[in-house]
């Protein structure tokens, strides 16, 4: 009789343990399966929006191949509001001969004007295609930008522009984001100062050979 009232017991903490051990299985698989649905989520809302971002860094893309017709180095500035593009402004150095002609400057611009304040509304994003100069960044601040996102990074050092949006000098910070359709914004680029130096290059071999024949006269 005790034998089989322990052997009862024994099968009874068995089958609890085993109870046990199929109900913590069921939560890790249930974790699990939380887990891999949110990193699905994560990663459909992170490819959705690289896609938003490169959509409208295309459309800054889009101006810098207006102004490069033009002449201008090709940079295009657009700001976004709402997921619209509000203003468009393309490099306009050549054309006015200002140094504050920038894209980035002329988009800036024209987006206060569109919304009648220096203030632009919370949620304003502005896509440039290359890094912006810190005029540029400090125009950004100042028209209190929320996020900025540029294309090729500027190789030379020059922008310090994580350095400005950090250092809450208006009592604002930019989120700044770079490498947007790099490759794309980077190539517009190259290949437009490709073609310059080969033009400067036949232009000055052009002007040699003129000089050579004025200082070489045929003798008929």
């Amino acid at each position: 009789m005790e034998e089989q009232t322990e052997r009862i017991q024994e099968n009874t903490q068995e089958k609890t343990e085993e109870m046990k051990s199929q109900q913590a299985e069921e939560k890790r698989k249930k974790y699990r399966e939380k887990r891999a649905e949110k990193e699905a989520a994560e990663a459909k809302q992170q490819a959705e929006e690289k896609l938003r971002r490169e959509k409208f860094m295309r459309a800054a893309i889009r101006a810098a191949k207006s102004g490069m017709k033009k002449g201008e180095v090709p940079i295009g500035a657009v700001v976004v509001y709402e997921n619209r593009v509000v203003s468009r402004g393309y490099n306009r150095r050549a054309e006015k001969q200002l140094a504050s002609a920038h894209a980035e400057m002329m988009a800036i611009d024209a987006a206060c004007r569109k919304f009648g304040s220096w203030r632009l509304p919370e949620g304003c994003e502005l896509y440039v295609t290359l890094e912006p100069c810190p005029m540029c960044m400090g125009a950004a601040l100042n028209a209190r930008v929320d996020r900025l996102y540029f294309g090729a990074y500027e190789q030379k050092g020059r922008s310090l522009t994580a350095a400005l949006a950090e250092a809450n000098l208006l009592n604002h910070k930019t989120e700044v984001t770079g490498g947007v359709a790099e490759a794309e914004c980077s190539a517009l680029l190259s290949g437009f100062f490709s073609a310059l130096r080969e033009k400067q290059k036949a232009e000055k071999a052009e002007r040699d050979a003129r000089k050579n024949s004025a200082n070489n006269p045929e003798i008929i």
